[in-house]
């Protein structure tokens, strides 16, 4: 039988912390060779002008495959995981996968932060205030310990409100600010998890050693980052170098007439498994690219999975009967 675990049925099962331990679990079995990845695919959608996107992954150590597939219609995401067990070829799972795919976004920007960014890191800033840039902090907190944010959103009512929420939750200040700028200057460990197209992150205000997490855009013509603050990151790392190349605006641009500059981009699993260096320096200014990775949905897709069957969650689908 498949077990169809809903949105609710997610929320109750996976945390952050248990997020963190397989997107790092799985980036070790990626450097290890254990992990096959396909990246992203998408096609624009008659009509609706809407797309349909698909990346899918094997891990062969554990046994289970896993393809994230969603649409994008009139502003409106939706998100579904099937898990399937290699040797059987059961279809195992059906999850529906929204804040499984917040959180698995989160996560692995904290083991970027946690591999990148300086140990005496202290403060953070956040640009943009919505379910992605919860996790984004969510995530970061549980690697360092972090004494104060700042957080910039274009909406004033949405940065109070997302200033109030993770104040309480994480126990720790969460200020809003006026400015990308003020947010930035001076901050230990920046976020961008924002719609925007166009740069939000003015590459000067970076603080000299500064670690970046950038999250938000994933198509070639997008970008958060200006060309000053990728020019200033003395390493560059990456979910998958593939799908950068094909979506990743925040390098495809400033690198377009610089293919050589593609050489020194690394991928996050390089790095967690040891096989390249990181932050060389105090002073280095670290970059980590993500667009997101269907290896990311298995780790986490697994541990739903089986926590849902011990706690006696979902409903079986008669499927193949």
């Amino acid at each position: 039988m498949t077990l169809h675990i809903n949105e609710s049925e997610v929320r109750q099962i996976l945390t952050m912390p248990m997020a963190l331990e397989a997107v790092e679990e799985i980036s070790r079995k990626q450097a290890a060779g254990q992990v096959i990845v396909h990246p992203r695919e998408r096609f624009e959608l008659p009509a609706s002008g809407g797309f349909f996107h698909y990346m899918a992954a094997m891990d062969t150590a554990a046994g289970f495959i896993a393809m994230k597939q969603y649409t994008y219609v009139k502003g409106v995401l939706r998100f579904l995981v099937p898990l399937y067990e290699i040797s059987t070829g059961e279809l195992l799972a059906l999850i529906e996968a929204d804040f499984m795919g917040q959180q698995r976004t989160g996560a692995a920007s904290g083991v970027a932060t946690k591999y990148l960014a300086r140990q005496d890191a202290r403060t953070a800033a956040i640009l943009g205030t919505g379910g992605q840039a919860k996790t984004q902090l969510e995530a970061i907190a549980l690697t360092r310990k972090l004494e104060a944010v700042r957080v910039y959103g274009r909406n004033p009512d949405r940065r109070n409100a997302f200033c109030a929420e993770m104040s309480k939750r994480l126990g720790i200040s969460v200020q809003a600010v006026a400015s990308a700028s003020e947010a930035v200057r001076g901050a230990d460990i920046v976020n961008a998890a924002t719609t925007s197209a166009k740069p939000v992150l003015d590459g000067h205000d970076i603080a000299e050693g500064a670690h970046i997490n950038a999250i938000g855009a994933n198509h070639a013509h997008k970008r958060e980052l200006d060309d000053v603050a990728i020019s200033r990151a003395g390493v560059i790392f990456v979910d998958s170098i593939a799908q950068s190349q094909q979506e990743a605006g925040d390098l495809i641009i400033p690198f377009e007439n610089h293919s050589d500059k593609w050489s020194a981009v690394h991928e996050l699993h390089e790095l967690v498994g040891g096989n390249v260096s990181g932050r060389t320096s105090p002073t280095q200014i670290t970059l980590f690219k993500s667009n997101g990775i269907a290896s990311w949905d298995l780790a986490v897709a697994q541990k739903v999975y089986t926590i849902a069957k011990q706690k006696n969650l979902g409903r079986e689908l008669p499927l193949y009967t």
